[in-house]
């Protein structure tokens, strides 16, 4: 492990990097600043806070400028300006590794190649992670970068598991099943064990449930089983994403509507899900505050489609002994934690109201035959330990 230094980590959205800054000098990565690259809006925006949350630095740019790129120059004076020379390398999440990942490796230009190869696997996010990897390359050549893997914490996945029905050729092509947000899952997994280490070697499903949303079923803290398939798209109901759908609606499409195959696409990525199912929004938070109808019942197919998938991951496990809510909806709604408990109750599932309402670590029922917990995800941290594993190396 290095003696001193830190490393900078970008977490990539759709239209927002998230990023964090540690020190690498003890034996756990302690976050010294905390930020985000927004381009929501037509002026790019830089915001730097404190661990606490306090403003350090914000910047806008003119809409007159192309692109966000230039921003990440601006993180990086920031840190040369309030650190000093300490950075040792940038770790970037990349949500697609295929099938030859499973770790975190620097990026190397034939890394990146394989890497954007990998695109049509995830659409939506690939370029996005890849994006900054070029920026910054352009930046600072000789800053080392490095690929922590949001499938690398499901290459346990066996058979039958990680198999789709479809001829053994294309399986032999990398067509199988992948799973995503295992940087997150890698994280609470790590988390719950500290927490309840009682329950490490039992039957365990976490829910990151978010924009993006997943299962992940444990076994001694290994992944056995995921919601997610080849894509980010499969399994539950996500914000825009249509979750798990029969392939015939795919073929309609395409041959009775006449859909060309980037709109099917677009509509399957960004029309669908919450928003599609509302006409209102893709934010559970709106939704939930709406009287209207189509609201509430885009709610009820979440929770539906989330507590019918818990118990597929408890058929996998052959039954379930922990709970794990995370991520954006999953740690902060108390209505849709609790909706899905209720759905689960024929599992021996109970949830406390009382520590449901106070979001406590652990909101499960003195007769629950489940423990329930709430445990706030951190896939900043996750990378950041990646990253200073690969500089140990």
């Amino acid at each position: 492990m290095p003696a001193s230094g830190a490393v900078l980590v970008l977490n990539a959205g759709s239209s927002s990097i998230k990023f964090g800054l540690f020190d690498i000098s003890a034996a756990e990565p302690a976050l010294l600043c905390k930020g985000l690259l927004d381009e929501h809006e037509a002026k790019p925006r830089l915001v730097v806070k404190s661990p606490e949350g306090e403003d350090l630095f914000e910047k806008r740019k003119s809409s007159s400028d192309t692109g966000g790129d230039h921003l990440f120059a601006d993180v990086l004076a920031f840190i040369d300006d309030h650190f000093g020379d300490r950075l040792r390398c940038i770790g970037h999440r990349i949500v697609h590794g295929g099938p030859d990942y499973s770790g975190p490796v620097e990026l190397t230009e034939d890394v990146v190649a394989r890497l954007d190869a990998l695109t049509p696997l995830a659409p939506l996010h690939q370029p996005r992670c890849l994006a900054p990897v070029r920026a910054i390359g352009a930046i600072r050549p000789g800053l080392m970068q490095i690929a922590c893997f949001d499938t690398a914490f499901h290459h346990s996945l066996a058979p039958p598991a990680n198999r789709f029905a479809i001829p053994r050729r294309y399986a032999q092509r990398g067509l199988r099943r992948y799973g995503f947000h295992g940087l997150s899952f890698e994280y609470v997994a790590g988390r719950l064990a500290e927490i309840a280490p009682q329950v490490v070697a039992g039957r365990t499903v976490i829910a990151h449930l978010g924009n993006g949303a997943s299962l992940c079923a444990l076994r001694d803290g290994r992944s056995v089983d995921t919601t997610m398939g080849l894509t980010p798209l499969d399994g539950l109901v996500m914000g825009t994403r249509c979750g798990t759908i029969d392939p015939g609606v795919l073929l309609y499409l395409l041959d009775h509507e006449k859909m060309p195959c980037d709109a099917v696409q677009h509509l399957l990525y960004h029309e669908s899900g919450l928003l599609g199912v509302s006409g209102i929004s893709a934010d559970m938070r709106t939704l939930l505050a709406s009287g209207e109808a189509a609201a509430r019942e885009a709610i009820d197919l979440f929770t539906f489609r989330a507590a019918q998938q818990v118990a597929m991951m408890a058929s996998t496990l052959q039954g379930l002994d922990c709970l794990v809510f995370t991520g954006g909806i999953g740690e902060h709604s108390r209505e849709i934690r609790s909706a899905i408990c209720a759905r689960l109750a024929w599992l021996g599932v109970r949830i406390d109201p009382v520590a449901n309402d106070e979001a406590r670590e652990a909101v499960h029922g003195h007769d629950s035959a489940v423990d329930v917990f709430v445990i706030p995800t951190n896939e900043e941290l996750a990378m950041a330990r990646h990253c200073v594993a690969v500089l140990a190396q």
